[in-house]
């Protein structure tokens, strides 16, 4: 990969990866994401602080750099891209994102899936289907990594995960339900599982199931933003704006900044006037 000794050391002092005289596959996926956005002229300081705010972000994610797909917009800001969603994470700001899956016409042609090479091991194959799906042309090739992954680790729960929002994104609710599902019988602490699966039950119209799925995620991840944005919006759904309340305050108190704060901010001022609620606060 073209990467010399000199780089390695400077990578390693400044935390971006473990010191080593080998590296795995996966770790080899890493490194390039790093060599990539140096290439970009990202600091390494930049770099660290991205992915660990990238951590907080996203509850139940373990690893950035191969669970979601990194690109910098400048020197100072990297964008990760996540499940459709471009969030620049320091700041906690989603972004306009022009991805190719993002365009209302495609002039691609329809995907192929190439024949995948001999199995190595599941984290292997986990890895390579991440990669898969930074193009939605590899989407069907992720498909068949995470199926092969199963197939060798049945309990795998990431793979689960990343196999239910593929099939969600492609509004096969009922193949993302069944892959959630396993997902939370596999490891019934991942509250991004319960976050994922909420998010499926919500959009087939089961609001109540939802809530208590996004209420799990909570629970488990009290400071998991989204899950208490997509529950503030499921008890509006219910016609519970008192209900709803509590976590869109939760919310911003999380995010203060980015667009959908301001669209929180903004629910709060309308039921406080609706409502006619007298909020006491307590030290």
């Amino acid at each position: 990969m073209r990467i010399t000794a000199q780089q390695l050391n400077g990578w390693e002092k400044a935390g971006l990866i473990r010191a080593s005289n080998t590296y795995s596959f996966v770790e080899l996926l890493q490194l390039k994401k790093v060599r990539d956005l140096r290439a970009k002229k990202v600091r390494p300081a930049v770099i660290r602080e991205s992915l660990q705010a990238m951590l907080k972000q996203v509850s139940g994610m373990e690893n950035p750099l191969l669970e979601a797909s990194a690109f910098s917009m400048s020197t100072r800001r990297i964008v990760f891209r996540h499940k459709g969603t471009a969030v620049e994470p320091i700041a906690g700001q989603y972004v306009m994102d022009f991805a190719p899956e993002q365009r209302v016409v495609s002039t691609s042609s329809p995907a192929t899936v190439r024949e995948l090479p001999t199995a190595e091991t599941v984290g292997e194959l986990f890895a390579r289907g991440v990669s898969l799906e930074d193009d939605p042309a590899s989407h069907a090739e992720a498909i068949e990594c995470y199926r092969r992954v199963l197939q060798m680790e049945p309990a795998h729960a990431a793979a689960h995960i990343n196999l239910g929002t593929l099939f969600y994104n492609r509004q096969d609710h009922n193949l993302a339900e069944k892959h959630y599902r396993a997902a939370v019988a596999a490891d019934p602490r991942y509250a991004l599982a319960y976050f994922d699966l909420g998010n499926v039950l919500d959009e087939t119209g089961r609001m109540q199931e939802a809530i208590n799925s996004y209420k799990t995620a909570i629970q488990l991840a009290p400071t998991y933003a989204d899950a208490h944005y997509n529950l503030a919006l499921a008890y509006e759904k219910l016609r519970q704006p008192r209900s709803a309340l509590r976590h869109w305050k939760a919310y911003v108190r999380l995010d203060t900044v980015g667009p959908w704060a301001v669209h929180a901010k903004a629910q709060i001022a309308r039921i406080l006037e609706t409502e006619k609620l007298q909020v006491v606060y307590r030290r």
